[in-house]
């Protein structure tokens, strides 16, 4: 059997707690492109009862992240699988703001606070040498957002985290050939270099180099995917 994706809650946890964890699986790429989201493993795993899982899932779905789907008297969700179209509209969105996040961050940053980015970054690297992809896909999703938070703008950061949460499933289909050769790695590191500089627009140019790049990966994948060349 297959330890469990989520962490144990307890029984006390209300629906918003399911929701946050689902959240966290979903941006650190714990459910695939096309996988089903059994409400009832779910609430084993969360060790809490179908109903606050059934309405966690439910807004997810509410907010198109997941997908409804699967029979039986427990439910279940879907992951979506994107293709190429929407793949590209989010992460055109990501491409506006988070380089924009990035730069606000950047007049923000502590020595402190880019030092606990940078472990994250660490980390990412650790898990490659180490092939622990699930480490990695949590120490990508940290990183960005440990940037994000020194953006000072909390709206603009729950939007992006909103079109993560839409996205981050099929980022996933690059895993294979592009985390062992940390093919984008160098962009975290100008991320990282920029804002202990202060640098705002090379940090911007930065992150959105690194975005632009999983865009046409991924979108060739998903075009390859569709049968057209």
């Amino acid at each position: 059997m297959s330890p469990p994706r989520l962490e144990s809650l307890e029984r006390s946890t209300l629906w918003d707690r399911a929701y946050a964890s689902l959240k966290a699986a979903l941006l650190a790429g714990r459910f695939a492109p096309g996988e089903r989201v059994v409400l009832r493993q779910v609430a084993d795993d969360l060790g809490i009862s179908l109903t606050p899982v059934r309405d966690a899932v439910n807004r997810l779905i509410a907010e198109k992240v997941l997908e409804r789907g699967g029979l039986g008297p427990a439910g279940a969700a879907i992951v979506p699988l994107l293709d190429e179209d929407q793949f590209r509209q989010l992460m055109t969105v990501r491409a506006s703001l988070e380089p924009m996040a990035a730069a606000a961050a950047a007049a923000h940053a502590t020595p402190e606070r880019i030092d606990a980015v940078e472990r994250f970054l660490q980390e990412m690297k650790r898990s490659v040498e180490e092939s622990r992809t699930e480490q990695y896909l949590a120490a990508h999703h940290r990183f960005h957002f440990g940037i994000y938070d020194l953006c000072g703008m909390p709206i603009v950061e729950e939007i992006i985290e909103s079109t993560w949460l839409r996205c981050a499933p099929t980022l996933t289909l690059a895993l294979p050939q592009n985390i062992p050769s940390l093919k984008r790695y160098g962009a975290h590191v100008a991320t990282v270099a920029a804002l202990r500089r202060g640098d705002g627009e090379a940090a911007a140019a930065a992150v959105r180099g690194d975005i632009d790049s999983a865009r046409e990966d991924i979108g060739a994948m998903l075009r390859h995917k569709a049968g057209r060349s």
